[in-house]
């Protein structure tokens, strides 16, 4: 399965919110079940970021999510979230 979380920020938040998503994907890396992820920037549109990630299945994704270090590095990323679906199963 994969998740899609895109990020809305001001152009002047984007460096500060790249590096707390970047320390995210350092956590992730450590989780059970995680196999890769990144972060982009929309071409047309500097202040919209995607975060995308692999993982076994669901429950590793909520388990990982679910860890209080995961909890606490993720809060600053969370807040720019789009309140949109992100997880996506594939056949």
């Amino acid at each position: 399965m994969f998740a899609v979380t895109r990020l809305r920020a001001d152009e002047s938040d984007v460096p500060s919110l790249l590096i707390a998503v970047n320390e995210l994907l350092a956590l992730l890396r450590q989780r059970h079940g995680f196999r890769d992820g990144a972060v982009g920037r929309a071409a047309d549109e500097p202040g919209l970021l995607a975060l995308w990630t692999t993982w076994d299945g669901v429950g590793a994704y909520r388990r990982a999510l679910g860890a209080t270090e995961v909890k606490i590095a993720g809060a600053p990323v969370w807040l720019h979230a789009v309140d949109e679906p992100g997880v996506y199963l594939t056949d």
